[in-house]
């Protein structure tokens, strides 16, 4: 079953009068539920537009051309309000990033909790639910600790236990293990491998590494604005 579908999405970006960039320029994509998706391509590509349209953080152009169609988990999302945008972000969607973006005077756990807050929980409650998640993570032991005296791998794992902690359907990345160094990104792909197969969890994941390529089940290729490989024929083959 397809969790995301989008049709017809453009996006340009114009940084003056004279300078116009169309990052996207009709993509047609669709994730199924479960998936562990890579979205690789050179600098430009438009694989981080592309992230952030069906991540709903962007709204795809309505110029010349086929209205742009985006449905999550079967519901056209793409004339959304900015409040339902928001709401469907915090409470389906959880969103990991290159910089791990933690609280350094928080603990894990409160890092963790402010997601759940942000979507609504009580903090009791959403204090719980980080604890959950740092569990899920392996991280347990460490629910008390501050950034400062995190490794980098175990940094960036609170933030997947940060993008996990509302139990969403949808995870989105943007290069989250560029940071790491081969080891502590080899133990942050595990935990996404392992909550995948244990919880369901989707997974779209935007990489320039070919490692985390790799661990996905199918690499989604762009270049210049376009899809050129969906991937599905590799996945075909590999059955």
């Amino acid at each position: 079953m397809a969790l995301l579908e989008a049709r017809n999405v453009r996006k340009t970006y114009r940084l003056s009068k004279s300078n116009v960039i169309e990052a996207l320029r009709g993509v047609d994509v669709t994730i199924e539920e479960g998936e562990i998706v890579a979205i690789m391509g050179p600098s430009g590509s438009g694989k981080s537009t592309l992230m952030h349209v069906l991540g709903l953080l962007h709204s795809p152009d309505r110029n010349d051309g086929p209205a742009p169609e985006l449905l999550f988990g079967g519901r056209s999302v793409a004339d959304l309000s900015d409040a339902e945008r928001t709401r469907i972000r915090a409470t389906d969607m959880g969103f990991v990033f290159q910089a791990f973006n933690l609280v350094p005077t928080l603990t894990a756990a409160e890092n963790v909790a402010l997601a759940a807050e942000y979507a609504g929980t009580k903090r009791g409650a959403a204090h719980e639910a980080a604890l959950e998640a740092l569990a899920l993570v392996g991280l347990a032991e460490r629910a008390d600790h501050r950034p400062s005296e995190l490794s980098g791998g175990e940094q960036q794992r609170v933030a997947v236990a940060r993008a996990l902690v509302n139990k969403p359907r949808l995870v989105i990345g943007d290069e989250p293990t560029g940071n790491l160094d081969s080891a502590r990104s080899a133990e942050v792909l595990q935990q996404l491998r392992n909550l995948n197969r244990d919880h369901g969890q989707t997974f779209v994941i935007v990489t320039h590494d070919p490692e985390v390529g790799a661990a996905a089940d199918r690499i989604i290729r762009m270049r210049d604005g376009v899809i050129v490989d969906d991937g599905r024929q590799a996945v075909a083959d590999a059955a």
